[in-house]
């Protein structure tokens, strides 16, 4: 991907570094996956879209955002190649994909249909809408391109934004292409010759090796028939409109009853009267600040999204060395205390305190730090 580095590096110095480069993949196949990594680490925000659904956790995998088009079909034509969409999808694709190009700095697309031309999926009017400096890479300009704009065979800037739709990229790159090239060949060899016994099985109910398949033991076997279609994923089961009887009643681990709920809240209110009959003033007022504590700090974990309770906790942590005071007023009591002071063990104990408190304070923060940037982008 040195084309696409290259692009990128020229539009991040345009953008003079005020913040980080946009990426947007239209297509998620291997040269797709590859942009996405390669983009991805070299600290640009990446977002990649894609008809077939089950490449979503290939594109996260790799550090890329999937942007879902609004509208159900499934995308896949088998062979791992996408088929043409109705014209339904199609209109909800070119809403999204406009919305994405005036915030990129950069478009890769990659989307290619076997034996058809490239979808046009970035039009004039999307090409008009990008920022000044802008790249598009067109690598399916060999086939048309998915540009309305490319020119293939040529880089040409219109409207401020270079459109690259070389069609020799494989003579362009010959160490890539070459290094890629001896991989498919020896993945293929890997695939004939699972037993790794030098023995070949030519298995043609495999879709790939099948396809490459021309002539077997002096039969012409090519072309191959058409792929077989993945069968559609099952429909969710409507959910059940009428919960069963015993949930309906508290039971088999379904929602408290009026009743038991009643019980738990008359038992809470006569311990609390107790506490108040029979336990001291000083006790009280120190008891009510911990349920009121245990309450606030259980509201604030709950609405905090669980990913961001380890910084959560680090940060609490560290506030909570408020302890810091008490041992600080053992080592120094106030003026006017001289006569009181502590005995020396106390003293040794609150400055051992103070030193791990310190620990616990600047360690929370660096911790909750570290987590913190691991969410940013």
């Amino acid at each position: 991907m040195p084309l696409v580095v290259s692009s990128m590096a020229r539009s991040r110095r345009r953008a003079k570094c005020h913040r980080q480069s946009r990426v947007f993949i239209a297509g998620a196949g291997v040269a797709g996956l590859s942009a996405i990594g390669t983009a991805a680490n070299l600290g640009a925000i990446v977002r990649a879209n894609d008809t077939r659904g089950e490449v979503a956790d290939q594109v996260v995998s790799l550090g890329g955002e999937f942007v879902k088009v609004d509208y159900e079909e499934e995308g896949s034509g088998g062979g791992g190649y996408a088929k043409v969409m109705s014209e339904g999808f199609q209109q909800a694709q070119r809403e999204m994909y406009a919305k994405e190009a005036k915030q990129a700095d950069i478009i890769i697309t990659t989307a290619l249909i076997p034996g058809k031309p490239a979808p046009k999926l970035i039009t004039a009017e999307m090409v008009r809408s990008m920022k000044p400096g802008s790249v598009i890479v067109d690598m399916a300009a060999e086939q048309g391109g998915n540009c309305e704009l490319t020119e293939p065979g040529e880089a040409v800037v219109k409207h401020g934004v270079t459109i690259i739709g070389y069609t020799d990229l494989a003579s362009r790159l010959a160490k890539q292409s070459s290094t890629l090239y001896s991989n498919n060949l020896l993945r293929l060899t890997e695939e004939l010759c699972k037993t790794k016994d030098g023995v070949i099985n030519i298995n043609m109910e495999d879709d790939a090796i099948r396809g490459l398949t021309v002539i077997k033991d002096g039969e012409v076997t090519w072309p191959a028939p058409p792929i077989k279609l993945p069968a559609p994923p099952p429909k969710p089961a409507a959910a059940a409109v009428v919960a069963p009887a015993a949930k309906a009643h508290g039971e088999g681990g379904g929602p408290m009853s009026a009743k038991g709920l009643a019980i738990v809240f008359g038992l809470g209110a006569l311990a609390f009267l107790l506490v108040g009959l029979y336990a001291p003033a000083s006790f009280l007022s120190h008891f009510t600040v911990f349920v009121l504590a245990c309450f606030v700090g259980y509201m604030v974990i709950w609405n905090v999204t669980p990913s961001l309770h380890t910084p959560l906790m680090s940060v609490t942590n560290a506030i909570s060395s408020i302890i810091a005071v008490g041992a600080l007023v053992q080592v120094a009591p106030p003026v006017g205390e001289v006569a009181g002071r502590p005995e020396a063990w106390i003293v040794g104990l609150a400055i051992v305190s103070i030193a791990l408190v310190a620990i616990n304070m600047f360690g929370g923060f660096a911790v909750t730090r570290r987590m913190l940037e691991m969410f940013r982008k």
